[in-house]
């Protein structure tokens, strides 16, 4: 059974916002809703991915539909922070299954380059065409009557974008994580430790009751129970990277030393072949199958 939390609109212009938590990944997967309106959109939609059988499942985002179809929902929109490395992007499946737009930052061309030479495949991914919009920062939209900016907040990767959404809510990506856990990595392909450390004071400028969501909680040794709720006072007071007013030059320290110890996502070779595609695989070859396209030794893992 998924784990589902709803925070509940604050009035006129606020949002109700419950999340979907994907167990395998950490990540969670937000409905967001206009309650005068009845319409919504998905953020970060998770495709089930099973790396050691390299087989896919919609157990996640059904439970999103079932939800919608109780609460009288209507989705108007799918939309995603960035190409997720640790998850696989329901993105082009539920905008075929629903016939609504998709939509995720203007920079995924940019990162489709890159990884166009990691993958030597020079003629793959076609953001223009798998995407209905690409935002640029500053771009704004509406779910029902809520207005939505869109901020670029690279760093996690070049293109990440922030959706915030009605008088109270934002939904961070991999910037912050829960305030007792800190930030998101920022040593993938096109991240920065200081690009993220820039971003994170921008959300950290929202008003102070702004509804922070994140992209990822794993749980403590001391908090088994996953959340992904705060505000910006929050994290701006109890941050365990940023809190209290870090310094720049303190929190890429910290952050590059931390990201040093980490080792690659195990699906992200797998999935960002797939998400650059907006979660598509790629197209079948003359036997009806589609296959993916591994790197080897690209990514060596340091050895101490």
């Amino acid at each position: 059974m998924t784990l589902t939390k709803t925070s509940p609109s604050r009035g006129k212009g606020s949002p109700e916002v419950t999340g979907f938590y994907d167990e395998p990944t950490g990540s969670i997967q937000y409905l967001v809703s206009d309650p005068e309106t009845g319409r919504g959109a998905v953020i970060d939609a998770v495709l089930g991915f099973d790396p050691a059988h390299a087989s896919t499942d919609t157990q996640s985002v059904d439970a999103i539909f079932r939800h919608a179809d109780k609460a009288g929902m209507t989705i108007d929109w799918i939309l995603d922070t960035h190409p997720h490395a640790d998850h696989l992007m329901a993105s082009g499946l539920l905008r075929k299954t629903l016939g609504v737009p998709n939509a995720i930052g203007e920079k995924v061309n940019e990162i489709a380059a890159l990884w166009r030479d990691l993958y030597h495949l020079p003629d793959a991914f076609d953001p223009a065409r798998d995407f209905d919009r690409l935002f640029a920062d500053g771009d704004q939209f509406e779910i029902g009557s809520l207005p939505v900016s869109v901020m670029l907040t690279p760093g996690h990767t070049l293109g990440s974008v922030t959706y915030v959404v009605g008088a109270d809510a934002a939904f961070v990506n991999d910037t912050f994580m829960q305030p007792d856990v800190g930030t998101s990595r920022a040593d993938f392909p096109g991240g920065s430790a200081a690009t993220l450390y820039d971003s994170l004071q921008a959300i950290l400028a929202l008003g102070d009751d702004t509804r922070l969501f994140v992209g990822h909680d794993y749980g403590t040794d001391e908090r088994a129970q996953p959340e992904w709720e705060s505000t910006v006072t929050e994290q701006r007071r109890d941050n365990a990277h940023v809190g209290g007013g870090a310094t720049r030059e303190a929190y890429v320290e910290k952050r590059e030393s931390r990201d040093r110890t980490l080792g690659l996502p195990d699906r992200m070779l797998h999935v960002l072949q797939m998400n650059l595609r907006a979660g598509l695989a790629p197209a079948a070859e003359d036997d009806g199958h589609s296959y993916l396209k591994i790197p080897l030794n690209r990514f060596p893992k340091e050895t101490s």
